[in-house]
């Protein structure tokens, strides 16, 4: 048993130091992470005061573009209010605009119809009052003058005399 307690203890003994040089390896890494760390930290302490002057101003910026926003966002509900409004008055003046146009369009065409049948009536009573007394008279007028032509001559002409009024009648 003796052999084999000495090979245990060496062989813990080997492991123990491995393990204690890895322990050292790990403390190294450790070390030089230390050291980076504070290079960067180094490196990062100037910057900071600039990082937040710029964090504050991107702050300022942030809260002006959101009073702006707002802003217009009421100015432009105002304008869309407004626009509503107007709208609501053109199509008030619009409908009675369109309204009156048709009254006086109906007045125009009833002005016309009256017009037309007033121009009718003027053309018969023309007609009817002028022209056909103009025609009798006429008509008298040619009767009296072969009446007067007839007795003048005496005699009955013969049809090859005929002339193209009385042709009319032969």
């Amino acid at each position: 048993m003796g052999d084999q307690t000495t090979f245990l203890l060496w062989t813990i003994a080997v492991f123990v130091f491995v393990a204690a040089v890895a322990l050292c390896i790990q403390a190294g890494y450790l070390y030089g992470m230390y050291k980076s760390a504070k290079a960067v930290e180094q490196q990062v302490v100037p910057l900071t005061p600039k990082v937040e002057a710029l964090v504050a101003a991107a702050r300022e910026t942030l809260d002006q573009s959101r009073k702006q926003i707002v802003d217009i966002t009421i100015k432009t509900n105002e304008i869309l209010d407004s626009t509503k409004r107007q709208m609501v008055k053109i199509e008030e003046v619009v409908n009675d605009g369109t309204s009156r146009a048709k009254v006086q369009m109906d007045r125009v065409e009833m002005v016309l119809d009256d017009t037309m049948s007033r121009a009718h009536e003027t053309v018969a009573v023309v007609h009817n009052g002028i022209m056909r007394p103009l025609r009798e008279i006429n008509g008298i007028a040619i009767g009296i003058k072969t009446a007067f032509e007839h007795l003048a001559r005496g005699n009955r002409t013969s049809v090859a005399q005929a002339t193209s009024d009385e042709e009319m009648f032969i």
